[in-house]
C-alpha cells in the first residue's frame, strides 16, 4: 500500500551525459504517490532540456544558479510536501521497486529514517551508529539509500554549505543531538547504483579530513580526541595524505 508519499530530490547542472538516465529510474519505479523535484543549477549543457522532455512526470522543475550542491538540496528540501524525502543525484539510478522497499519499511517499523543498500565501488549495507563517535563510516550513502521523514528532516535543518560533508554533519546531529531513529535496509534489498566520480570524489583528502575535524568539533566532541582521529588517519593513509599534500603545494 502507497501510503507514504515520497519526494525524490534530483540536484543537478551540467550533467547532459548523465542526468536522463537518473530521471528514467525515478519514473520506472511506477510508484504513484511520488513527488519527484528536480533543482538545477542554471545548467547550459542541454540539461535543462532533456528534463523538459519529462516535465509532464516532474512534480517542480526549479532552474536558477545556486552556490553549490548543497543549496540546491536545501532548495528542493524547502519544497518537498511528501511525507518521506529521498535524494538522488544526477548520475546516479535507482533499481526497480526501491521505492517500494522504502515504503515498506517505514509503514512496518517505527522509524524516522532509513539506510538503504547501495552498489558503490563495493556493496554499501548497514547502518552502525555506534561508529559515529570514531569514523564516519557508520551509514551506506546520502544518494540514493537515505530516506528520512520529511518533518524530521526539516526538524534537524538545512545543509550546512560551510562543510564540505554538510550531509555528515547533518547525519551527526541527527543521531547525537536529536536521537532519531534509523534502521538499514536487508543486504539483499539494493536501492540503486552510484556513479563514479561524484562531488565527494573530487575533494582534496587533507580539505577532508579538516572538514571532518571541523564537524566533530562543531558538534562539541572533545578536541583533543577528535585530532587523535586526525592522526589515525594520516598513519593509515600516508600515501595518499602526501599525495593530497603535494596537489595543494
Amino acid at each position: 500500500m502507497e501510503k507514504n508519499k515520497i519526494s525524490i530530490i534530483t540536484v543537478v547542472k551540467n550533467s547532459s551525459n548523465t542526468i536522463e538516465e537518473t530521471i528514467k529510474s525515478v519514473l520506472a519505479q511506477e510508484y504513484k504517490n511520488l513527488e519527484y523535484i528536480i533543482i538545477d543549477g542554471g545548467s547550459t549543457d542541454g540539461t535543462l532540456e532533456i528534463i523538459q522532455k519529462y516535465t509532464e512526470n516532474i512534480s517542480i522543475l526549479l532552474s536558477e544558479k545556486d552556490s553549490g550542491i548543497w543549496d540546491a538540496m536545501n532548495k528542493g528540501i524547502n519544497l518537498a510536501n511528501g511525507d518521506l524525502v529521498g535524494f538522488l543525484n544526477s548520475g546516479d539510478i535507482y533499481y526497480n521497486n526501491a521505492l517500494q522497499t522504502v515504503n515498506r519499511y517505514f509503514l512496518e517499523n517505527q522509524i524516522d529514517f532509513l539506510f538503504g543498500c547501495v552498489q558503490k565501488y563495493k556493496l554499501m549495507h548497514g547502518y552502525k551508529p555506534w561508529k559515529l563517535s570514531w569514523s564516519f563510516g557508520f551509514y551506506t550513502s546520502h544518494s540514493i539509500g537515505f530516506f528520512i521523514k520529511t518533518e524530521k528532516h526539516k526538524m534537524v535543518g538545512i545543509y550546512d554549505h560551510k562543510y564540505l560533508s554538510a550531509d555528515l554533519n547533518f547525519f551527526y546531529k541527527m543521531i547525537k543531538k536529536f536521537k532519531l531513529k534509523g534502521i538499514s535496509s536487508k543486504k539483499i534489498e539494493v536501492f540503486g547504483k552510484f556513479e563514479k566520480g561524484g562531488f565527494s570524489s573530487k575533494i582534496n583528502y587533507i580539505d577532508h579530513l579538516k572538514d571532518l575535524n571541523q564537524i566533530r568539533i562543531d558538534n562539541n566532541q572533545n578536541k583533543i580526541f577528535v585530532y587523535f582521529l586526525y592522526l589515525v588517519k594520516i598513519l593509515k593513509k600516508p600515501l595518499k595524505f602526501i599525495k593530497a599534500y603535494s596537489k595543494k603545494l
